[in-house]
Formats: structure tokens, C-alpha cells, sequence
């Protein structure tokens, strides 16, 4: 007996359709891709070399004549920290002044404001670390050029006097080398286990010592070994 047209059809139909994938017309839409994750916030170091960056570079724009970076040199990053010390609220005495030296002085004075030193140096650290990230050459980087290093320094140390806040750096501790601990715990457990089975042998020899000598007086021999008569 032939089957007819219309159950063929539906058969081919059923099975060309795998299961559990929605057929066209069906009426259930392709699920939706999931969506890309929100790139992370900048940190806070990020966010401030990123300000200290422009900053930098609106200063070059604005400079009589303008400079482009590629001309930029030391001297010209020492003008900016000199430039930013209007900005600056850490008051700074001058050598005639009578709270010279004294880190809490008891009434206000006419001596300027400044940038202090740790933020400079802070400052520097950072447009350093940006104008390499920038494209720059290490070589060539105007931060870390020693005319810089030296404006830093005087600047810590002048105001070390004025404020009478010295500036000291800490001093790292050196750690002995891993290797040197192990090898030493290494013998420090070798000495440790051979004592221990020295002090196991005696312990045992000891013991058979004590043995033996009772075994030998036998039980006949009274306590102190004098012999009776």
C-alpha cells in the first residue's frame, strides 16, 4: 500500500528541522548576544597623570613662543614646576623672615606660597611615566633629564630649612637571599634529625647497659652488691 503525498511531506519536513532550534515562522526570535562588558574604571593614578598630561600640554600652547614637545627640554619642565607655584598652598619662608626654620609658626607672615617638594616630585614621576606612554623615547625624556633631578633636590632641601621639616627618605631593609635561608634551614633540620638519632642511640645503649648489669649480678647479689657471709 503507497502512502500518500501529504504524510511524506510532513515526515521530510519533521526531520530536516533539528530539535530544539526555533523553525523559520515559528514565532520564537533568535536569542540575543549577550552584551560586551563595561571596559573598568581608570584608577585614581590614571585619572591624574591623564589631568597632569594636558596640563602640561596646554602649557607648551600657551608658552611666548609656543614649543611642541618634541622641543622640549629640561629647562623648559623646570619653568613649569616654577610656573605651578602660584597654584601652590604650602607657605614657605624666606631666609629674613622670623618664623625661618620653624615648622608651626604662631602668627601668619607675608612669605609666598608654594608647590610643596613631595608634590612636585610626585608630578614629575607621573609626566615621565606619560610622555613614554605618549610615543616618546626614554632617552630623550625631558622629566628625567639631571638638570630636573637637581632642581628637585634643592628645592627638598631649601624647603627642609624654611619649614624646618627635614625630608627623609626610608631605608629599605635588605632581605637575606631565599637560597641562603633554605640551604641554612636545610642544615639547621639535617643537625637537628642527627642529634635526635644520636640522642635515640645513647638512649638505647643506655638502656641495654642497664640491662645487661642487672642480669649479670642476678638476683642473688643483695642491693649495694656486698656478698653475705
Amino acid at each position: 500500500m503507497e502512502s500518500t503525498p501529504g504524510h511524506s511531506g510532513a515526515g521530510q519536513g519533521s526531520s530536516s528541522s533539528p530539535r530544539g532550534e526555533p523553525t523559520p515562522g515559528s514565532g520564537h526570535p533568535p536569542p540575543a548576544p549577550a552584551p560586551a562588558p563595561a571596559p573598568a574604571p581608570p584608577s585614581r593614578y590614571e585619572s591624574q597623570k591623564r589631568r597632569d598630561w594636558n596640563t602640561f600640554l596646554q602649557y607648551l600652547r600657551n608658552h611666548k613662543p609656543p614649543l611642541t614637545l618634541a622641543r622640549c627640554s629640561g629647562a623648559h619642565v623646570i619653568e613649569f614646576l616654577r610656573y605651578l607655584d602660584q597654584f601652590g598652598k604650602t607657605k614657605v619662608h624666606n631666609a629674613g623672615c622670623t618664623f625661618f626654620g620653624q615648622p608651626n609658626p604662631p602668627g601668619p607672615c607675608a612669605c609666598p606660597l608654594k608647590q610643596a617638594w613631595g608634590s612636585l616630585d610626585a608630578l614629575i614621576g607621573r609626566l615621565r611615566a606619560a610622555y613614554e606612554e605618549s610615543g616618546g623615547r626614554p632617552e630623550a625624556n625631558p622629566f628625567a633629564a639631571r638638570a630636573v633631578r637637581i632642581y628637585l633636590r634643592e628645592v627638598r632641601e631649601s624647603q627642609a630649612k624654611a619649614r624646618g621639616v627635614p625630608y627623609e627618605k626610608k631605608k629599605r631593609k635588605r632581605q637575606p637571599p631565599a637560597s641562603a635561608a633554605g640551604s641554612g634551614q636545610t642544615s639547621g633540620a639535617g643537625e637537628s634529625s642527627s642529634s635526635s638519632s644520636a640522642a635515640a642511640a645513647a638512649a638505647a645503649a643506655a638502656a641495654a647497659a642497664g640491662s645487661g648489669s642487672v642480669g649479670g649480678e642476678g638476683s642473688d647479689a643483695p642491693p649495694g652488691g656486698t656478698s653475705s657471709s
